[in-house]
């Protein structure tokens, strides 16, 4: 213990100084500087790595005094560590966001600081915005869009959104970078990985080495919106055969890197209930079919949208034809899976919702959870091991279910953490999409519904279907499976018939007949 107070102690010192002479060079602007955002950043893991040796040192492991102290030095660190994404922007509240949506991965603590990120990100100027979009596309903003709104419809940490019309009359939503994130990004992840590292050498078992990897890899393709653009058009594609989804038409004469022109969207937020009330949106709708968009992107096409925050998901009401609408925005993170993985990931959910325990096992160890299977179970479903040995459809949810995993995840916090630098790096976006599907069912009270399973169900029998015929070498081959498969298909759909009769009126009644007849 002394050695490690003694290592925070210089650590302190050296960073201490180091922000002492930024802080002397107070007449630029500070934000703008590397050593700046480096010494903040570094003075904040330092208190934080100090609080967490220090604060357990006369206190007995185990005890209810432990267990709430526990608690209150999470709170402080998360909160130290969200004014820190606050201060640096950027980079810094793009992966802040990342650790508020992993519940179930991360104390609640920190997910429930680290969420208000999504709604407290910067604004740039409009002078800024009006100097990236005449650089860009070396205009004035009067010479491209009739009115030009100076208050930005959302900002993100990447960038904010402003509506617009052109000169056809057109409406249209543009998306504009925010000037300093380009050129920051790439040191503020330097400056993760230094930072991440010697919390590691201080705690060797904080294993979170992967986040920096996903950031290394992914911060690029969503700094570059013409990615997005093609990766929206793509989707758009992909999943056309649901009539309720609408990805909004991108404007390629008016967009760049830095700026991605879309036709725009009204709407209000998947998780908004109150605005569905008000328009008459069934809340059970709205959660089947986005469980039937995201089964069919993982388990189908392998190609999958990883950011389905509240933000990014908007629903509406069509006013011609009166039929709900769901609008996917921000596409510029997406995971494509691969082949072998996304087969090994249909099998493995389907032996879940089975509850056949020999397939976790085995479809687990092949996804690299090794001995930790049963953990990786649990962190995939959101279930206890109770529930995932009963077969996760026909267990319902409860909300002492739901502390338990809570209090399990701080627990398990270290094991947690190998089993996220095991799994194949595919994994950690699915982990992450999956969290923020199942906060939106929270919300929206639709999580015990037993829809997302049949829906999951299909599509990986779909899946597992085409790859099997994909490697038949006969007619006949391909014949049976073709056969196996419609069979498998009808049997969902007669069980979620019997679901269907058994939850309505007619099923009530008939109940109540048999009852009576008893």
């Amino acid at each position: 213990m002394a050695g490690q107070l003694l290592r925070v102690s210089s650590l302190t010192t050296a960073l201490l100084a180091s922000s002492g002479f930024c802080y002397y060079h107070a007449q630029l602007d500070l934000n703008d500087l590397s050593l700046i955002r480096f010494g903040r950043a570094a003075v904040a893991t330092a208190f934080i790595s100090y609080d967490y040796l220090s604060s357990f040192r006369h206190v007995e492991y185990g005890t209810e005094e432990y267990w709430d102290l526990k608690s209150k030095v999470h709170l402080r660190s998360a909160l130290r560590l969200r004014e820190l994404c606050c201060a640096n922007r950027g980079t810094f509240i793009k992966v802040g966001q990342h650790l508020g949506a992993l519940d179930y991965l991360l104390p609640e603590e920190y997910t429930s600081t680290l969420k208000v990120l999504h709604s407290q990100a910067p604004e740039s100027s409009m002078e800024e915005i009006q100097q990236v979009i005449r650089e860009d596309l070396g205009k004035e903003l009067s010479e491209l869009f009739v009115s030009f709104e100076e208050k930005p419809q959302g900002a993100a940490s990447l960038a904010q959104v402003h509506k617009a019309v052109l000169h056809d009359g057109r409406t249209v939503a543009v998306k504009v970078q925010h000037p300093k994130v380009q050129k920051q990004s790439s040191k503020d992840i330097m400056v993760m990985e230094v930072l991440l590292r010697s919390v590691h050498w201080l705690f060797p078992d904080f294993a979170f080495m992967w986040l920096v990897e996903e950031a290394k890899k992914n911060m690029p393709l969503e700094l570059n919106f013409l990615n997005e653009g093609r990766n929206a058009e793509r989707v758009a594609e992909m999943l056309a055969l649901f009539p309720f989804l609408k990805v909004p038409q991108i404007h390629w004469d008016l967009s760049t890197k830095r700026i991605l022109t879309m036709d725009f969207v009204e709407g209000g937020q998947v998780n908004d209930r109150d605005y569905m009330r008000r328009h008459g949106i069934n809340v059970n709708e709205i959660s089947e079919n986005l469980g039937k968009m995201y089964s069919e992107m993982i388990f189908v096409h392998g190609f999958v949208h990883c950011d389905p925050h509240p933000g990014n998901v908007l629903v509406s009401k069509c006013p011609c034809s009166k039929k709900t609408e769901i609008v996917l925005l921000d596409h510029g993170l997406y995971q494509e899976l691969q082949p072998d993985f996304r087969l090994n990931y249909c099998r493995l959910w389907q032996a879940l919702i089975r509850g056949d325990m020999a397939g976790v096992e085995t479809y687990s160890r092949r996804m690299g959870a090794g001995d930790l299977y049963p953990l990786f179970a649990c962190v995939l479903t959101a279930r206890s091991w109770t529930a995932v040995n009963a077969g996760i459809s026909s267990t319902p949810v409860t909300r002492s279910e739901d502390v338990e995993i809570r209090t399990n995840a701080a627990l398990y916090l270290p094991q947690i953490s190998e089993l996220l630098n095991r799994v194949p790096r595919q994994m950690l976006l699915l982990l992450k999409t999956n969290d923020l599907l199942r906060g939106i069912e929270t919300t929206l009270q639709t999580r015990a519904s037993s829809s997302s399973f049949i829906n999951m169900s299909r599509c990986c029998t779909r899946a597992v279907a085409r790859h099997k015929r994909s490697k038949a070498r006969t007619t006949t081959q391909r014949a049976r499976i073709t056969l196996a498969e419609s069979l498998s298909l009808w049997q969902i759909n007669m069980y979620e018939l019997f679901l269907w009769v058994r939850c309505s009126v007619l099923g009530s009644w008939l109940s109540a007949l048999l009852g009576l007849l008893y």
